[in-house]
């Protein structure tokens, strides 16, 4: 009897372990651009990346770079990317509120991404064209040979 038992609870510890690092192989890795100054920043940035649902962070404050570890099925970059800016940290594809911004040590308040950037974003796509080439469509900032970016008008979108 004790055997069986011994055998059962091996096997158990054996599938468990096996479900286990297979959860962790869809884990998902990204990187993204978060201003910031300081290790306060540090801090902050890589806490509100955890609170949006990455398991792991870690921001350098010489290059810019947030990589995020994360499951795909419970978090994505965006959410992570939104919580980012709520706490007053502009990202790649969000600006935070100018509210947030004020709210942080006078030592974490960065050299914010120029608002022109957004403008000429928005001003360069009409209609999902390319205001500079008719026949091309705005996406990141830039016109696009492939118009397929178009077709919900995602790439006008700020």
């Amino acid at each position: 009897m004790k055997a069986i038992s011994l055998l059962s609870t091996i096997l158990f510890l054996s599938f468990s372990s096996f479900s286990f690092a297979q959860a962790n192989k869809a884990a998902t890795q990204d990187t993204i651009k978060v201003w910031g100054n300081c290790g306060m920043c540090k801090k902050t940035i890589e806490t509100a990346a955890k609170s949006a649902g990455a398991t792991n962070a870690d921001w350098n404050d010489e290059t810019k770079i947030l990589v995020v570890n994360y499951q795909p099925a419970t978090t994505g970059s965006i959410k992570i990317q939104q919580a980012i800016a709520a706490a007053g940290y502009d990202t790649e594809k969000f600006t935070a509120d100018q509210k947030a911004y004020d709210d942080l040590a006078m030592c974490c308040q960065y050299d914010r991404k120029t608002a022109t950037k957004t403008a000429e974003k928005m001003d360069c796509c009409k209609d999902g064209k390319c205001e500079k080439k008719a026949a091309d469509c705005c996406k990141d900032g830039k016109c696009a040979k492939d118009q397929s970016c178009c077709k919900d008008k995602s790439c006008c979108k700020s």
